[in-house]
C-alpha cells in the first residue's frame, strides 16, 4: 500500500527579505483562518526564499 503525501494549495506568497520578516505572511493565514480556512499556515520555501501561506484543501 502507497501513501501519498496531502496536497497543499498555495494561497499567497511573501519574501522572505521582508522588513517584518513573516508577520505579513502571519497576519495573512490568520485573516485566512477567520474566513473559514481553518488550516491555512505559514512555511518557508528555501528553494525561493519565500514564505508561503498554505492549505492543504483544494481551492
Amino acid at each position: 500500500m502507497t501513501t501519498l503525501p496531502p496536497q497543499h494549495t498555495v494561497l499567497e506568497r511573501f519574501p522572505a527579505g521582508h522588513p517584518r520578516g513573516s508577520w505579513p505572511a502571519d497576519e495573512y493565514a490568520a485573516a485566512q483562518r477567520a474566513q473559514g480556512t481553518t488550516d491555512a499556515r505559514v512555511v518557508m520555501d528555501l528553494a525561493t526564499d519565500q514564505f508561503l501561506v498554505i492549505t492543504e484543501s483544494t481551492k
